[in-house]
């Protein structure tokens, strides 16, 4: 089996990644800061310091378009020089993302890129529209899903714009932490739709179709 394409992403109990009203100078969001209170044990031996040390060791990353601008582009170096594909609707001649970072407007082709840019090690995935378009393509294997135990009550969901589909999720580990209860879920495959469902929405949902910008 491949390495796995996996999402890494705090999240609220109520299913919010970042408070309300973020944007640049506050990228988190209000309150939203409150999500990454875990980080502080990411140099420790415990199980936070576990889960930091996987998500550092992945191979490649897979960004969406407006999670890697509010990140000011992470200065094109997420961590250790690793490639970075950036989902974007559009790529804007002269806008040259730095380091080692690129743009891809193919959601298939972002995965295979990234997929062969990792070699043996996982890729990681940030923000909610990479995750969305990963997912409604098929091709996001795992969730490891950072449960922090407070309700933020507005702000960026995750699953917000994922659409109808049904997905199914296994929990393969369960790790209790401080502040935080991190879950990694594998995403089963998609049955097949009934023929009788052929003109559905979901059906006419096309492999490498335009990803989302929102995260």
């Amino acid at each position: 089996m491949n390495p796995p394409i996996r999402l890494y992403m705090s999240m609220s109990l109520d299913g919010f990644i970042a408070g309300l009203d973020d944007r640049e100078g506050q990228e988190l969001g209000r309150e939203g800061g409150r999500l990454f209170n875990w980080l502080d044990g990411r140099m420790s031996d415990g199980r936070n310091g576990q889960v930091f040390r996987e998500l550092m060791a992945t191979g490649a990353v897979i960004s969406g378009r407006r999670t890697f601008d509010l990140a000011g582009r992470w200065q094109g170096d997420h961590h250790d020089g690793v490639p970075i594909f950036v989902l974007t609707r559009r790529i804007d001649g002269g806008d040259v993302p730095p380091g080692s970072a690129q743009f891809v407007t193919d959601v298939e082709g972002c995965a295979e890129q990234a997929r062969a840019a990792a070699g043996d090690r996982a890729v990681m995935v940030h923000g909610a529209g990479a995750a969305q378009a990963l997912l409604r393509a098929g091709l996001l294997d795992e969730m490891e899903i950072h449960l922090v135990p407070v309700l933020l009550g507005g702000g960026r969901r995750l699953f917000d714009s994922l659409g109808p589909d049904h997905i199914e999720l296994e929990l393969v580990r369960r790790l209790e932490a401080r502040d935080v209860t991190h879950l990694r879920y594998r995403v089963r495959p998609r049955m097949a739709h009934p023929t009788d469902h052929s003109n559905s929405d979901a059906n006419n949902i096309r492999p490498g179709g335009e990803p989302a910008d929102s995260s």
